[in-house]
């Protein structure tokens, strides 16, 4: 069994969604600490003037003791107005705009309380529309033990995974014995992300899955995949 995972992101990009389409499950990994600086709140989309960012609006005080289930969304401010009318000024006259923009709609009229609960309700809507049916767990359900690689393993052996995809920054934590010695075996994911029709000029790579789907629509699965492994490429890993 093919397994990957993935801290929650807010409006994730196309690599997270590679790795989750190679994978016959996918851990949600709900249960690790908040980062402010990564993408767990925040992502790009692309403007006339070059990308932005869009920000969920949380409390961080304490965040470096607090897990992304304790981060609560401060739905206090704006944030999700300013979000809304952020796609809607941008994207209104991407191909596939009206496609998908019910959703969205309804996604930020709620009164959003959990970080966690907000991007997994993201998380399985994307992936549903992408057409991609891997299993999606929540790490917060498994009682993992450890830190790091090791917490991985713990995962891979509860699940009865014999292979694990991390990202690209799993080589630099990876204790590949370990993996080893469990008959579990490993690969790092080298995402090389495609180029795709976009509004406003030259090209702008890593941004939200949404720049795809607003442009492309049905094709973004095949793009986001190009020139890039396949679940048939794995069977000789």
């Amino acid at each position: 069994m093919i397994l990957t995972a993935h801290q929650p992101s807010y409006l994730p990009w196309l690599g997270l969604f590679h790795k989750m389409a190679l994978a016959d499950v996918f851990v949600f990994y709900d249960h690790v600490q908040f980062q402010t600086e990564e993408f767990n709140h925040r992502n790009k989309i692309k403007t006339p003037s070059g990308s932005l960012w869009l920000t969920v609006e949380v409390g961080q005080r304490g965040y470096l003791e607090q897990t992304m289930m304790e981060t609560v969304i401060q739905d206090s401010k704006p944030w999700r107005r300013k979000h809304l009318r952020s796609l809607t000024q941008n994207y209104q006259k991407a191909p596939y705009f009206d496609h998908y923009t019910d959703f969205f709609r309804e996604m930020y009229s709620k009164p959003w309380k959990s970080l966690v609960e907000l991007n997994f309700h993201q998380l399985k809507w994307f992936a549903r529309e992408l057409g991609i049916e891997t299993s999606i767990l929540r790490g917060s359900e498994l009682d993992l033990q450890g830190q790091k690689s090791d917490m991985v393993l713990d995962m891979c052996q509860k699940l009865n995974a014999n292979l694990f995809i991390f990202g690209a920054q799993g080589v630099n934590y990876a204790d590949r014995d370990s993996f080893a010695d469990a008959s579990v075996k490993i690969m790092f994911q080298d995402y090389k992300h495609p180029v795709y029709p976009q509004l406003y000029g030259d090209f702008v790579s890593h941004l939200s899955i949404i720049d795809l789907l607003f442009n492309c629509g049905p094709d973004s699965l095949e793009i986001l995949m190009s020139g890039n492994l396949e679940r048939s490429d794995l069977r000789s890993i």
